[in-house]
């Protein structure tokens, strides 16, 4: 059972931008990869935005809200316009994710700079900016429908495997929503999305030392 406490409200509200970021950016990247590709259906859909009304799935911002792992809505995409199908269908998985990974070294970089102006407010949403932001890429990498990962798996399988694939991806949802609330996700990212942080503070930490004297 959940336990909402006034302090898990507030940073629920000083997590909304990094959220927003999180997602906005990774769904429009996908429809620039497509787009960079060949295929004008995400420009069509009118996904080319950083509107979230354009991309939140609902069930997949409440996972992120509460467990702090969720996923967007699908962009649309016709891999037939692609001028190379699987280098397509790869791109375009994997941009959203690459993304998000280059928002969270950015964030980190902003929240590392911003630190001599002891502004907790400030600081508390960067830190939101660059957490959710490195976990909703890594998540979105997991090779289950409709994530990003499962896309590039796909690519990579025979044709049986793909059509049996596919057919497993109408119970992905809810593949995804019991890992997730069994915590079975949690323990798994965790330790991986901790290396990523601990990678960019090694990288940022004695640069800002050195900038900073």
């Amino acid at each position: 059972m959940f336990h909402f406490s006034s302090d898990y409200f507030l940073n629920l509200i000083f997590s909304i931008p990094g959220i927003l970021i999180a997602i906005c950016f990774h769904e429009a990247a996908h429809g620039y990869a497509a787009e960079a590709m060949g295929d004008d259906t995400p420009k069509l859909a009118g996904r080319l935005t950083l509107n979230p009304l354009r991309h939140i799935d609902p069930i997949g911002l409440l996972a992120l809200v509460f467990v702090r792992f969720g996923w967007a809505k699908p962009v649309p995409v016709n891999p037939d316009n692609f001028k190379d199908r699987r280098k397509g269908m790869i791109a375009v998985a994997l941009s959203g994710c690459l993304t998000n990974l280059l928002l969270g070294f950015i964030g980190m970089a902003a929240y590392d700079a911003c630190l001599p102006l002891n502004n907790m407010i400030l600081q508390l949403i960067l830190q939101n900016i660059y957490l959710y932001n490195v976990m909703f890429g890594i998540f979105n990498l997991i090779p289950i429908p409709p994530l990003d990962g499962s896309q590039v798996l796909q690519e990579f399988l025979p044709y049986e495997a793909q059509r049996r694939y596919a057919a497993f991806s109408h119970y992905g949802y809810w593949v995804l929503l019991i890992l997730m609330f069994t915590g079975v996700f949690g323990a798994v990212i965790t330790p991986i999305v901790s290396g990523i942080l601990n990678l960019y503070g090694a990288i940022l930490n004695p640069v800002f030392s050195w900038i900073l004297g």
